[in-house]
């Protein structure tokens, strides 16, 4: 059920700019009750023992849209969530009421020195390589990337915004990230592969529902014996 979970959830956001797969690791349980006959080895199961999320980067989109942003390379913006920074490849960008530079999930983006980035509505906006924000050949500040040494302790808020758990793990600037102006990240996840996962870990959920109702009619058929050798 957690894999029909992760796989289902992955295809659901397949099309969301920024979006990371989540995975699973496996370990293999072991039943105290589950002897071998004779020498024969113990019966055991696999079982997720904790997911992780793979950060590698999904495909650059052309969209045109100068309001669309997309991160080359590794690093992540930094935007005001309801109860502090969040950090997101997802550059699907808009102009608040306000005027402060925002994504679609109406959280301001970060300059460098962490603040927001004022734009005017309506005037056209160009955004350098670096990050740098320019309307109407002026400055107005440099789009804050940041990374980690470890994106372990990143944890997912909505479909493409992570928290920092662990404030050790302190954000540190991406000089090797690039913004590229009128494109999109898309999702890294592989549908068509997904898709054959899915499938596959639906049957094997049936096999073993299938596998528990065999099981329940034994039990009952030997509760029925029992009582009528009984009686």
């Amino acid at each position: 059920m957690e894999s029909l979970d992760l796989l289902a959830n992955n295809l659901a956001n397949s099309a969301t700019a920024g979006y990371k797969r989540d995975l699973e690791f496996y370990g293999l349980f072991t039943s105290d009750d589950a002897e071998g006959a004779g020498d024969a080895p113990a019966s055991t199961l696999p079982v997720i023992q904790r997911q992780w999320t793979d950060f590698s980067q999904g495909t650059l989109q052309v969209t045109g849209n100068p309001m669309d942003v997309a991160i080359s390379g590794s690093g992540f913006f930094v935007v005001n969530g309801p109860k502090g920074p969040l950090y997101t490849r997802n550059g699907s960008l808009q102009v608040l009421p306000s005027g402060e530079l925002a994504t679609a999930d109406s959280y301001a983006l970060q300059n460098t020195s962490g603040d927001t980035i004022q734009i005017q509505p309506g005037k056209p906006v160009e955004i350098a390589p670096d990050g740098t924000v320019m309307q109407g050949g002026q400055s107005l500040g440099q789009i804050a990337v940041v990374n980690f040494k470890s994106t372990d302790p990143l944890v997912k808020m909505g479909s493409a915004c992570f928290r920092n758990s662990n404030p050790k793990n302190l954000p540190q600037s991406a000089p090797d990230a690039e913004l590229q102006q009128g494109k999109l990240e898309g999702s890294n996840v592989p549908v068509a592969e997904s898709a054959m996962r899915l499938v596959g870990v639906m049957r094997q959920f049936e096999m073993l529902q299938k596998a528990i109702g065999v099981s329940n009619d034994m039990d009952m058929k030997s509760i029925q014996e029992v009582a009528r050798v009984g009686s």
